[in-house]
């Protein structure tokens, strides 16, 4: 492969995964400074500084992909609902805080091991083809690209902690653009956001599929044990990501003050469900004491 094909297709892996836009496209969030290629002799000083500034711009990524997924489970009156097509009167999951919840859960609780995390991000460092259409960013020099490239292998790859945000919205952002290509741009900051409420599903069914070119992907790159075991992990994530999001919607956790164990304002799923509108459950009278008035039970 020549070092021009590896180019435009390092371009079309970084553009299918959201981060060329999100980094340098239009409203770009990295200083393309930061991208001039530093002498030779100055690569190991500069590259941990640009690994930082590309944290930042991963977790925002991360937000936007993850803002689309919410409003998959739940649409609201957001402009997030209005670009799948499904804008509603009522609250949605942006006003429920879901995407927030759904970090929290990711980055926090949801376990990570060293020996999934290295694999995910080895294949996502390694990419995917050419889509073989116009890309944001590729106005980057060859140098300039390598440096983000660099960049990103580096945090991948790296010994930190890494927060499973961003895996999951890289593994939906590269499915968004397999279902429709011209998803690398757009409004928003991810490929996947840019999608139709029915693309949205395409994704999904391509993921939990059984020829999914995605899980294909990283099959091949885990190692034993657990290689080809990816493949029904992805599977179960693919579900888990509509649970957690639905799930997410319809808790107090927006406006739950964990500190003094109360609400702050009424929850966006209790108003749609016409959930106990006069406060919190008390219990109900037919619950108060034993069943039927028994005490004990015997086989």
């Amino acid at each position: 492969m020549s070092n021009s094909t590896a180019a435009v297709g390092r371009r079309a892996f970084l553009a299918r995964l959201g981060l060329l836009g999100a980094a340098v496209g239009v409203g770009g969030l990295l200083p393309r400074s930061a991208l001039a290629p530093p002498a030779a002799a100055a690569q190991n000083d500069v590259l941990p500084g640009l690994v930082d500034l590309l944290r930042p711009v991963l977790a925002e990524l991360a937000r936007d992909t993850l803002n689309g997924l919410s409003v998959f489970a739940l649409p609201g009156p957001d402009p997030y609902s209005a670009a799948q097509g499904t804008p509603s009167d009522t609250p949605g999951a942006m006003e429920a805080g879901t995407t927030d919840f759904l970090i929290d859960a990711l980055d926090n609780f949801v376990p990570f091991p060293d020996q999934l995390a290295k694999p995910i991000g080895a294949a996502l460092a390694t990419g995917l083809a050419d889509t073989g259409i116009e890309l944001p960013g590729t106005e980057l020099l060859p140098a300039e690209l390598g440096t983000l490239d660099k960049a990103l292998r580096a945090l991948l790859e790296s010994d930190a902690t890494l927060p499973l945000s961003f895996p999951i919205a890289g593994m939906l952002n590269l499915l968004a653009t397999q279902v429709n290509p011209l998803a690398v741009n757009g409004a928003f900051l991810s490929p996947f956001a840019r999608l139709s409420y029915a693309e949205k599903a395409r994704a999904f069914q391509l993921l939990e599929g059984p020829d999914s070119d995605l899980v294909a992907l990283l099959d091949v790159r885990f190692p034993e044990p657990l290689k080809n075991s990816v493949s029904g992990l992805l599977k179960f994530v693919g579900g888990a990501l509509i649970e957690f999001a639905s799930f997410g919607s319809y808790t107090e956790y927006a406006v739950f003050d964990a500190r003094n164990k109360q609400l702050t304002a009424r929850p966006v799923g209790w108003e749609l469900t016409g959930y106990q509108p006069d406060g919190p459950v008390e219990g109900w009278d037919e619950f108060i004491g034993y069943y039927q008035g028994r005490t004990e039970v015997r086989d």
